[in-house]
């Protein structure tokens, strides 16, 4: 919970020691730049625990002189539909994470099915060079009919959209209206020329463990803007961890903290299977019903259950019992003493009672924390569970933080002259982009016209 010194003691020590090993990383910055600056500046120190040195990447909407440009949907990294059907998903999701509960619905299974079916077509339409987040978004604003009909043009989708086209056709315009709007409501709240301008770019690529471009990418967010926010940055992250988790690649850490403000589909897999492919994975929760509240009860099971190492501070009522129980149970020996005038009586007997109990839990001090480890086979680990203090150099991380140089600018927007130009920049790649969406619509569907037009010839 807050105020336990989850990320003072844990995460932060976690950053360090990783990036002191030499690991490529994906850090999530819940309250950018505060875990950022901490990565940029350790990194920096340390450059020489690296074979070869990581590039340091930041995407960050709020200021885009402190952002890299990065497209998730780049066209090489969707190597078949399903991985468009996975950024839908995430996409989606992260819009309104309610939906985790109702993935079967009628209109959800709609949603997804046409945002991943315009991915798609961007994907193969002109060999991807315009299959981008934003091009999705200003495709979805174009008028359906010619959507619809656009993406029923081709052979791998036209299954896809048969309920669409069925639905056309037999004039169901409020089916097909809510079926839209399921999707083009969502999303154009995060409409911005800087969400384009940092999603529309490719400055460096998602393989951030490649043993040739090694590199520590921090995800900044906002906590005021998380709900616009969410659904672009669960979608790198979803991108990501599966470029990662493959064979003969660096090491790789992926720290997650504040995980219940992103949704990532398939982050139990991820915590399985990457651990042989050398990826080490660290989740922060404040809260287990959080978990549950955005991932919904079996997703949030799973993932609670497949980690092997926990380490938790403060928590109370059903968190703090679920950890009671995973601790396990000890044999106790207890004493009762009878005494009355004539004689005094001794009874000694024994019971099973909570490891650590969940009112300890409850009420721990801030620093104090409970936990299980897991080891290996080579390094075998006795005391497996723990309940202490753990001991950070105050006077050294103070020190430390005070000789922190600020994060450099990641995009230079001046002109010859050196006028600043930014506003301008941002504002006509925006404006390409929504003139780009509108002219292949205008194209595609003068072709589909051609066709059918050569057709009737014959």
């Amino acid at each position: 919970m807050p105020g336990s010194g989850k990320s003072y003691t844990v995460i932060n020590n976690i950053i360090k020691q990783q990036i002191g090993k030499g690991f490529s990383m994906l850090l999530y910055d819940y309250k950018h730049p505060d875990l950022s600056l901490i990565a940029y500046n350790h990194l920096r120190t340390h450059l020489g625990s690296y074979d070869k040195s990581p590039k340091f990447h930041v995407l960050d909407f709020d200021d885009p002189r402190k952002s890299n440009r990065c497209n998730p949907l780049y066209h090489q990294y969707l190597e078949d539909i399903s991985d468009a059907y996975e950024s839908s998903y995430v996409i989606l999701l992260n819009l309104n994470k309610t939906w985790a509960e109702k993935q079967g619905d009628f209109f959800t299974e709609s949603a997804f099915t046409l945002l991943s079916s315009i991915i798609w077509f961007l994907k193969i339409y002109k060999a991807g060079c315009y299959c981008t987040f934003p091009h999705c978004i200003e495709l979805l604003c174009q008028p359906y009919t010619d959507v619809f009909t656009i993406l029923a043009s081709y052979p791998e989708l036209a299954s896809y959209m048969s309920p669409f086209i069925d639905a056309m056709k037999s004039g169901a315009q409020d089916q097909l209206q809510g079926q839209l709007s399921s999707v083009k409501i969502p999303l154009l709240r995060i409409i911005s020329p800087q969400l384009y301008w940092v999603m529309s770019g490719n400055d460096f690529p998602l393989t951030i463990n490649d043993p040739d471009h090694p590199a520590v990418l921090c995800i900044g967010s906002n906590p005021n803007r998380q709900n616009i926010y969410s659904c672009a940055l669960g979608l790198y992250c979803q991108r990501i961890i599966k470029l990662i988790n493959r064979k003969n690649r660096l090491k790789c850490s992926v720290v997650l903290d504040e995980l219940p403000t992103l949704y990532i589909k398939g982050l139990d897999g991820l915590i399985a299977t990457a651990r042989s492919n050398k990826v080490a994975v660290c989740l922060g929760i404040q809260d287990f019903s959080q978990l549950t509240r955005d991932y919904g009860e079996k997703e949030s099971q799973v993932i609670r259950n497949t980690v092997g190492n926990m380490i938790s501070g403060q928590v109370l009522g059903p968190s703090a019992k679920e950890l009671s129980e995973r601790f396990g149970k000890i044999l106790q020996e207890r004493k009762s003493v009878s005494i009355n005038p004539d004689s005094r009586s001794t009874s000694i007997n024994t019971q099973m009672d909570e490891l650590i109990p969940a009112s300890k839990i409850g009420t721990l001090s801030q620093g104090w924390f409970v936990g299980a480890v897991a080891d290996n086979y080579d390094n075998k680990i006795q005391q497996k569970i723990f309940h202490a203090e753990i001991v950070v150099d105050h006077a050294k991380v103070k020190a430390e933080t005070e000789h922190y140089v600020p994060m450099p600018d990641m995009a230079d927007f001046r002109d010859a002259t050196g006028k600043d130009r930014m506003d301008q920049i941002i504002q006509a790649n925006y404006d390409r982009i929504k003139s780009e969406a509108a002219e292949l619509v205008r194209m595609e569907i003068k072709r589909i016209k051609d066709e059918e037009a050569a057709k009737q010839k014959k």
